[in-house]
């Protein structure tokens, strides 16, 4: 697929939370394939240029990126230079656990509102929104688009809020804007450091162990397909005049805690027995270990959060990507061996 001839006159992309995770791999995307001149990362974590972290180190040599200082819950002041085409907003607070509700509220909605006007500013007429699957809501029943959202959680509800006032944006000139919204499931991927890093981890070290979850779904994609899947999608709107979009991003179908284990044993050549222990002991393990911690402020991979997430599945099926006829990039194999290519010591 020509990228570069896709959106014609392209200059400038500007990604909140670009010093995140998700916007590193999406600027050196758009880089990538040309399709714009310089890409404007605004954060409020600025770029360490002496940083050991690869990902932040790569891109901070890349002259065509520029990083703003900015905090995305107040009003973003700054005007570019280049005539802006496209504006991705990933910035929010997600980690859970980890933060105060009212957090997630600040961050996810102050944000959504303050770049939108920035959007209004700079007259921009494309807008993709990373949200989540958390406002589907915990559930072993099988979601796809058309499920009703039903978040539990302060992160949950701030995402689906923050969903709202991008498509209250859109509304506002529906003949000429384009939103696109995207609900991944986990993403993981090099320099990640969240859940799926743990896992492997976890797996690798041996101190993982199933609790009667090895059939529990895990929705979840790599970074570099979800950065392929957005670029796909915009293009599609465009070429269809299909103005919004909606849609879950994760692998089809989604993994098992199975087949997490087996894939990362395969991909790192080795082979250990997995013990199980019941839930309910680990559970209460967890409860300690997090009653002792907490008051030395040491962090560990045993929170009851993430416990009781190991038995929850996420299954969240991808099908408006499917009925739409994208076309997946990775498998879990191929996508872990691409990670462990790309960033061996996060295998180690």
């Amino acid at each position: 697929m020509n990228l570069k001839n896709k959106i014609k006159k392209s200059q400038g992309a500007v990604i909140f939370g670009g010093n995140g995770f998700i916007g590193s791999f999406f600027a050196e995307y758009l880089l990538k394939y040309e399709v714009v001149t310089k890409v404007y990362l605004f954060d409020i974590e600025p770029i360490n240029r002496k940083s050991s972290h690869y990902r932040k180190l790569k891109i901070s040599q890349d002259k065509r990126i520029i990083y703003v200082d900015s905090d995305v819950r107040n009003s973003i002041k700054f005007i570019t230079a280049e005539n802006v085409t496209l504006i991705a907003n990933f910035a929010a607070i997600h980690r859970e656990p980890g933060h105060e509700d009212f957090e997630y509220f600040e961050t996810n909605l102050l944000g959504a509102e303050n770049v939108c006007e920035f959007a209004e500013k700079v007259n921009c007429n494309q807008i993709i929104f990373t949200s989540s699957i958390a406002p589907y809501g915990p559930s072993e029943a099988i979601k796809n688009e058309l499920s009703l959202p039903v978040p539990v959680s302060a992160y949950g509800s701030s995402k689906l809020a923050a969903e709202k006032i991008h498509q209250i944006w859109q509304a506002k000139d529906p003949k000429n804007r384009i939103l696109q919204i995207v609900r991944p499931g986990v993403v993981f991927g090099p320099g990640e450091g969240g859940n799926v890093s743990r896992f492997i981890k976890a797996v690798l070290h041996r101190y993982f162990f199933y609790v009667g979850n090895k059939d529990t779904v895990k929705a979840g994609i790599y970074v570099k397909e979800l950065c392929h899947a957005m670029w796909w999608e915009l293009n599609r709107q465009e070429k269809t005049k299909h103005h919004v979009s909606l849609f879950n991003m994760s692998m089809n179908p989604g993994p098992s805690i199975q087949d997490y284990v087996k894939t990362i044993y395969k991909v790192a050549k080795v082979k250990h027995f997995v013990p199980a222990v019941p839930y309910r002991v680990l559970l209460i393990a967890s409860y300690l270990i997090e009653f002792i911690a907490k008051p030395l402020n040491i962090n560990h991979p045993f929170s009851p959060v993430r416990i009781k997430k190991l038995v929850r599945s996420n299954n969240i099926l991808p099908s408006y990507l499917v009925e739409n006829g994208y076309k997946y990039q990775y498998t879990l194999e191929s996508a872990f061996l691409d990670w462990k290519k790309e960033c061996p010591e996060e295998w180690e």
